[in-house]
């Protein structure tokens, strides 16, 4: 944890009060006693320095400054096939540490049903997730998961409006051209399962306009080619 990320309810004033996972890491990780400091930030707010006033095993009381802000969100939107519950966990905190801010998490042919009964796709548990990457990061500013459980609807009705404006790209192991190096514009990235998308899935994206770009023969897991693809278009 490189940021102690406080919700609303956190803070009252220029006060921050610690308890749960966030204090035991306090405690037994940073090992940090009265007069400490730690950087902080307020979720979708600013950063800054909080100085241990108090801490016990049950809280710790922190006076809190925050006065700077979060770095720059990357300039992409991530649409991935919905991975297994314990890769999408991987998934939320790494996208999240890499400032993706919105997130839709789509269905595929290849996509199991029960994927989308898995109690990590609840608002609570999502948010979990992502406070781990902004964590790790150091970012405040909290990313957005759309569910989309109906492939043909949302790419038919919704996705040719969301990629206006920006380089639609679908990763397919299949695909002609290699993933683009250094874009440096505002991107719309399209991720499926493991194997890529059916070719009827990979038509219809880009019937609206994603164009399909690879990485190589090589099927990688989805939490590996995520991080791949984005390095890729955006290096610095």
């Amino acid at each position: 944890m490189n940021l102690l990320l406080l919700q609303s309810n956190q803070i009252n004033g220029s006060q921050g009060t610690v308890s749960g996972r966030q204090l035991e890491h306090l405690r037994s990780v940073h090992k940090l006693d009265e007069g400490s400091s730690v950087r902080v930030g307020e979720i979708n707010g600013l950063m800054g320095t909080g100085i241990v006033k108090s801490i016990n095993q049950d809280l710790a009381v922190l006076a809190i400054e925050l006065d700077t802000s979060p770095p720059p969100p990357l300039p992409l939107t991530l649409i991935m096939a919905m991975p297994r519950p314990k890769m999408l966990r991987r998934c939320l905190q790494s996208v999240s540490s890499m400032g993706i801010k919105d997130i839709y998490l789509i269905n595929s042919k290849r996509v199991e049903k029960s994927f989308w009964q898995t109690p990590f796709l609840e608002k609570q548990a999502i948010e979990n997730e992502l406070i781990l990457g902004l964590e790790q990061a150091q970012d405040t500013i909290m990313p957005n998961v759309y569910q989309k459980k109906l492939f043909k609807p949302f790419v038919e009705d919704e996705l040719g409006e969301l990629i206006s404006g920006t380089t639609a790209l679908v990763g397919h192991p299949k695909g002609i051209e290699s993933c683009p190096v250094n874009i440096q514009q505002p991107t719309t990235l399209v991720v499926g399962p493991e194997g890529g998308f059916i070719p009827y899935e990979i038509e219809k994206l880009h019937e609206v306009g994603v164009k399909a770009v690879t990485l190589g023969p090589r099927i990688l897991r989805v939490e590996t080619a995520i991080p791949t693809l984005i390095s890729r278009l955006f290096p610095n």
